[in-house]
């Protein structure tokens, strides 16, 4: 494979735009008002009508090049797996090498916030982008149908209109609790002019929020969907259950997560033998972006190509820049923890590869199990580092080009953790240990025990598990933002696989950490009060912080 070296500085300038809305059905024909028959075949059309801009909505989730388009051959342009990516990148939990071939280095590096610069503009615009779609659902469906199926899809664009919501709040404004009146982000409602809209506060955006998925949740109700890529009841449950997370409604949460677990099972210890995450059918995923081979092909902008180690044809094994952890973080998780395995040990090192094989084929060499790490592949792979992640598989095959794979967009396990967490913070400390243990003992670490005698303690529990069990699934900095925590990655005198580019911390309330809005948008809307405050950071900045975890 050959790839062509993009300097990161390029500043792309580009147009947002919006998918066009399709009116509502028009039941008044030239001449005169409809009569029953031509009444009756516009009804019947409306389902199919419906299906295709549903259909439009979902594929926004995750099609290569969804954003800039395929001209543009942006490979950090792969949807929502672009955000997580960003999003974890800009935490303490992962890193990799300082390359110019890394799209992603302006989030490690924090130069994410200039609002010239395309990183920022998928991680903003691309929900904008489906929520304008969720419109197109949304205005061709009659107000107060009882029509079964076309509830459901009301219920799904209301979901997805939330949850894009839900995937801008954390960024663009500080925790919601004690900031409920500052502003977060616009409304894409129709009636209000793109020209002349200003944020609106996190209180009104949350309520918006809950609102839809509670709407979602009644529509969707004994919906039984064709695949685990459509929202139904649960999912909306789940997403609810993030929002009043955010929003500290503790009860409301923990009970929205319990109704969203409902037939899901979390990935057992057997199950955790090899890489994975990548199949939708796993009884765990409760919601996921499928992308099949005829979607993605051999395509760069991918998430086996930028965050998984096993494609033949990709960016991070091409140029070494594996997705990493933290060694911090990884030095907290027990040896009897079978997570541990999902990155390379010190030695480069891990069981997860042992049934595995790479073929060099230009050599017709074939790689076994711990050989896989040390093999050099031209124009495919080079030595892999310590620490990198072998957790993502490659559903081709290893050293495959098709870099086919579906994404988990939640999990039983992601519902679990929130569950245990949102127990003890509503009052019940004993019941959310009780939760934590029995998941982590049954499924992870049978040696585990919370020490956590006190509620922050148990926090701080909490968090340890969801960084290690969501690691690079995009939960990294809305849980940091959410808590209110620093951004730590590396402690002075303390041995650390972060690049010293990359060495600095972030205090909790410095205004750096909070998105900007791209300047397209602050050109065409003459409301947008940007973000403003901090500066980037640079090596050794914070030197003295800590986050409670990797202390």
């Amino acid at each position: 494979m050959k790839l062509k070296f993009l300097a990161q500085s390029i500043v792309v300038v580009f147009t947002l735009f919006a998918l066009a809305s399709c009116t509502e059905l028009d039941l008044h024909y030239e001449g005169g008002t409809a009569d029953d028959d031509q009444l009756g075949e516009a009804t019947q059309a409306i389902p199919k009508r419906a299906d295709a801009a549903v259909n439009g909505m979902y594929a926004l989730l995750g099609k290569p090049y969804v954003y800039f388009g395929e001209a543009s051959g942006r490979a950090d342009d792969m949807g929502y797996m672009s955000v997580c990516l960003g999003q974890d990148l800009n935490s303490g939990d992962m890193t990799n090498i300082v390359s110019g071939y890394d799209w992603f280095s302006v989030a490690l590096e924090y130069s994410d916030r200039t609002p010239t610069y395309a990183n920022p503009q998928i991680r903003n615009g691309l929900f904008y982008k489906i929520i304008y779609s969720t419109r197109d659902v949304l205005t061709m469906i009659p107000d107060g149908t009882d029509n079964a199926e076309l509830m459901a899809k009301r219920g799904q664009a209301k979901a997805m209109r939330a949850f894009s919501y839900l995937s801008l709040a954390p960024y663009f404004q500080f925790k919601y609790k004690g900031n409920e009146d500052k502003p977060s982000v616009p409304l894409a409602d129709e009636t209000v002019d793109p020209r002349n809209n200003p944020r609106v506060t996190l209180q009104k955006l949350y309520e918006v929020i809950i609102q839809d998925l509670t709407d979602a949740i009644a529509d969707l109700d004994g919906f039984v969907r064709p695949n685990k890529g459509t929202i139904d009841q649960k999912v909306a449950y789940g997403l609810r259950a993030r929002a009043y997370l955010n929003m500290e409604m503790w009860a409301e949460a923990a009970a929205d997560a319990e109704k969203a677990l409902v037939g899901f099972t979390p990935y057992g210890i057997n199950d955790l033998k090899a890489p994975g995450f990548y199949n939708a059918t796993d009884p765990n995923w409760i919601w996921a972006i499928l992308l099949p081979a005829d979607v993605v092909g051999q395509e760069l902008a991918t998430w086996p190509s930028q965050i998984g180690s096993f494609s033949g044809n990709a960016y991070v094994p091409y140029a070494g820049i594996w997705r990493s952890i933290n060694k911090l973080l990884y030095d907290k998780i027990p040896s009897t923890d079978v997570r541990k395995k999902w990155w390379l040990d010190s030695d480069t090192a891990s069981s997860y590869l042992d049934s595995l094989t790479w073929t060099d084929y230009a050599k017709n060499i074939t790689y076994k199990g711990q050989e896989i790490p040390g093999a050099v592949i031209t124009d495919v792979k080079v030595k892999m580092e310590p620490y990198a992640n072998v957790k993502f598989g490659q559903r081709s095959g290893v050293g495959e080009a098709v870099n086919d794979g579906d994404w988990c967009l939640m999990r039983a396990e992601e519902m679990i953790l929130l569950r245990a967490e949102a127990l003890a913070k509503a009052g019940d400390l004993p019941a959310g240990k009780t939760v934590l243990e029995d998941f982590v003992k049954t499924y992870r670490s049978p040696a585990y025990t919370s020490t956590a005698s006190t509620l922050a303690d148990f926090e701080n529990e909490v968090w340890l598990q969801r960084r290690i069990e969501l690691w690079g699934e995009g939960f990294a900095m809305a849980d940091v933002m959410r808590l209110g925590k620093n951004v730590v990655r590396y402690h002075p005198g303390k041995a650390t696989n972060v690049p010293e580019d990359y060495q600095f911390n972030i205090s909790a309330n410095d205004p750096w950490l909070l998105l900007r809005f791209v300047q397209r948008e602050t050109t065409n809307n003459v409301a947008i009060v940007q973000n403003t405050g901090g500066t980037q950071p640079s090596s050794g900045n914070g030197a003295d912080l800590l986050d409670g975890v990797t202390d």
